[in-house]
């Protein structure tokens, strides 16, 4: 069983990555487990605002998750050992508790991501 004030502490300080790019983007969800951004200018298929990324707390892990990572993979070359070993899927990270490093990793690679994940550049990557 996980522990809950580390949980809780992982999901304060994963949220914080993702918190400065709500106001350009838009929250989508701000609940107590699930903490979500999404373009509100760009739309998926079906309407919505094209998801950005995602903190959201489970049974075993605090999750972590980053759309442009999936859509651009290159975005993803410099990650540490550490860090790739958190991955699951293409644009999920997982974690109990967290390494002040790979804080610092992915806040340089959400500040990435939010650069290369705007309307000019998904016009070229989206079918729709």
């Amino acid at each position: 069983m996980a522990d809950k004030k580390a949980f809780d502490a992982t999901f304060k300080t994963l949220r914080g990555i993702l918190k400065p790019y709500a106001k350009r983007l838009g929250v989508q969800d701000d609940k107590p487990n699930q903490y979500t951004v999404s373009l509100s200018d760009v739309q998926d298929r079906a309407g919505r605002p094209l998801f950005f990324g995602c903190v959201r707390k489970g049974k075993a892990y605090v999750s972590y998750h980053l759309m442009a990572v999936y859509a651009r993979p290159d975005l993803l070359k410099d990650l540490s050992p550490g860090l790739r070993r958190r991955m699951q899927g293409k644009s999920c990270f997982n974690f109990t508790t967290i390494d002040p490093a790979h804080v610092k990793e992915l806040e340089a690679l959400t500040k990435r991501s939010a650069a290369a994940f705007n309307k000019a550049s998904l016009k070229k990557i989206l079918p729709w």
